[in-house]
C-alpha cells in the first residue's frame, strides 16, 4: 500500500521523529520549495527537559507537549503522518511504514533515543523510566499511589520500602528528579499526608561514578552533590546497580537498597529502525554518520540527534553530547545541505554538503528552588543566578504562548506556596 500523500513533482524530503531535531529541520526548510513530510508515532512534540517536572506533580502533561498539526498548520506542501517506520529501502529509496510506502528524496532520521536497561529483563519490568511524557505520568501516578498507600500500611518494613524512592543515574535528570523530590517532600507530603512520618521519606540517588554531572566541570559536580545532600537526598557515589527484583534494588558490591520506587535515568540508546544496515550502528546503537551527518552506507540519509554518532570529528572522538543543542544545530546543517543540493540540482553530489562543527552554548541542570549549576564558556556558576537563567532558557524554548504563560503561571504559584492542585492519580484500572 502506497502512503495517501501526493507527490506533485516536488523533491520530498522525509523527516522519522519530531523531536527538538526533527522540528527544528522542519522549522529550517520553511519555504524551501520542496515537499516536506513529517513522521512520528505521536501526533504531539514533547518537550524533555521538563518531564521530570510532570512526574513529580509540578506540571500538567499538556503544558510540555504541542500538536504537530498545529505547528505545521497553514505551512504549503508541509504533512504530518502518524505511524511508525519498519523500513528502510535506500536503493528503492523508500519507507515501509504502518500507514503504508513513502518515497523520498532525502531522508533526515531523528528518531531520538529511548531508555536503556542495559540488557537487564528485571530493571525493564519493574524501573520506572522518565524519557516520555507517559514515563513522566507513570512516574507521577506510582509515588502519588505509594504514599496512599503508606498512609494504611501498618508493617515498618513494608511502609520504609513504600517511602523510599531510589533515582539510578547521576546525569543532570537523575539530579533534577532526586531535587524535585526533596522538595516534594519538605514542602507538600507534611500537608497532603499528615498522617506519615515525613521524615522516614527517602530519596537515595545512585551514581555509578565518582561524581555527580560528569559532563560538567567538577566544581558543579560538587557544588550540585552538596545542593541535593543539604535538600535531603542520599547520594551513593561508585555504586552500580546489578539488578531489581521483588521491590529490591542490589547492587554489584553486595549491598541491598528496599525500594518500591524506582527511577532509571541510568543511559539512553538509540530508537532503533529494524532494517538500518548493521556497519551504520556505533555505541549505544547509535547510526554512525560522517562529518557532514550523512549516514554511512546510505545514499541522501542523513541523521540527527540522540540517534546519531558522528565519526571522524576530532573535537568529539566519542561522538558529541547528547544534548538537544546538539541536534538542533545539526538540524540546521542538514537543512542548509538539502538547500543547497536542491538549489544547484546536483542531486546526491558532495560538493555543497556543509561540515557539521558543534558550537557549545553551555550547560546547565537546576537541583532545587534556588539552586542549580550552570557553564557558559568559561564561565561556571550557580545558586540563584544559574536557576534564574534555566527558568528562562526553558521557558523560551517551550511550544505555544499558552504553554509558556502556564508553565511560567504554575511556576510563580509553587514558589510562593505549593498548592497546587496537579497531584491527581490517573490510570487504567483494567490493565
Amino acid at each position: 500500500m502506497k502512503a495517501n500523500i501526493r507527490h506533485k513533482g516536488k523533491t520530498r524530503v522525509v523527516v522519522i521523529g519530531g523531536g527538538l531535531g526533527g522540528l527544528r529541520l522542519m522549522k529550517a526548510l520553511k519555504g524551501c520549495g520542496m515537499q516536506v513530510v513529517l513522521v512520528d508515532k505521536n501526533n504531539y512534540h514533547q518537550f524533555p527537559p521538563l518531564i521530570y517536572q510532570v512526574a513529580s506533580a509540578g506540571l500538567e502533561p499538556s503544558s510540555i507537549s504541542f500538536p504537530f498539526r498545529k505547528i505545521l498548520q497553514g505551512r504549503e506542501d508541509v504533512y504530518f503522518r502518524m505511524g511508525e517506520v519498519q523500513s528502510i529501502d535506500a536503493d528503492e529509496k523508500v519507507l515501509q511504514t504502518s500507514f503504508g510506502k513513502l518515497y523520498y528524496d532525502y531522508l533526515v532520521i531523528a528518531a531520538g533515543a529511548t531508555t536503556n536497561f542495559f540488557g537487564n529483563d528485571h530493571i525493564a519490568a519493574d524501573a520506572l523510566p522518565m524519557k516520555t511524557v507517559m514515563d513522566g505520568m507513570n512516574l507521577r501516578n506510582t509515588i502519588l499511589s505509594n504514599m496512599e498507600r503508606a498512609e494504611v500500611e501498618t508493617d515498618e518494613e513494608t511502609l520504609q520500602s513504600l517511602l523510599t524512592v531510589a533515582v539510578v543515574g547521576g546525569g543532570p535528570s537523575g539530579v533534577e528528579i532526586a531535587g524535585a523530590l526533596a522538595e516534594m517532600k519538605r514542602t507538600i507530603a507534611p500537608r497532603d499526608y499528615p498522617d506519615i512520618d515525613t521524615s522516614k521519606i527517602r530519596i537515595v540517588l545512585v551514581n555509578s561514578d565518582v561524581r555527580l554531572l560528569k559532563s560538567m566541570d567538577e566544581a558543579s559536580s560538587v557544588r550540585a552533590e552538596r545542593d541535593l545532600r543539604e535538600m535531603g537526598v542520599e547520594v551513593m557515589a561508585r555504586t552500580r546497580v546489578a539488578d531489581y527484583r521483588d521491590g529490591v534494588l542490589h547492587m554489584e558490591d553486595g549491598s541491598t537498597l528496599a525500594a518500591k520506587t524506582v527511577i532509571w535515568v541510568a543511559g539512553v540508546r538509540a530508537n532503533r529502525i529494524a532494517s538500518t544496515p548493521e556497519m551504520t550502528l556505533g555505541a549505544g546503537g547509535r547510526i554512525v554518520t560522517d562529518t557532514c551527518l550523512r549516514v554511512k552506507g546510505m545514499n541522501d540519509v542523513f541523521a540527527i540527534g540522540d540517534v546519531s554518532i558522528v565519526d571522524g570529528d576530532q573535537d568529539y572522538p566519542h561522538g558529541h553530547p547528547q544534548l538537544a543543542q546538539v541536534a538542533m544545530q545539526q538540524a540546521d546543517c542538514v537543512a542548509k545541505t538539502i538547500r543547497l543540493r536542491a538549489s544547484s540540482k546536483q542531486g546526491a553530489g558532495n560538493v555543497n554538503d556543509l561540515v557539521f562543527h558543534y558550537k557549545d552554548l553551555g550547560t546547565m541542570a537546576t537541583i532545587g528552588r534556588r539552586k542549580a549549576v550552570a557553564e557558559i564558556g568559561r564561565l561556571k556558576f550557580g545558586g540563584n543566578t544559574a536557576w534564574l537563567l534555566w527558568l528562562v532558557v526553558h521557558l523560551r524554548s517551550l511550544l505555544g504562548v499558552r504553554n509558556k504563560i502556564v508553565v511560567l503561571i504554575n511556576w510563580m504559584w509553587n514558589y510562593f506556596n505549593y498548592r497546587n492542585s496537579l497531584r491527581l492519580i490517573f490510570r487504567n484500572d483494567e490493565k
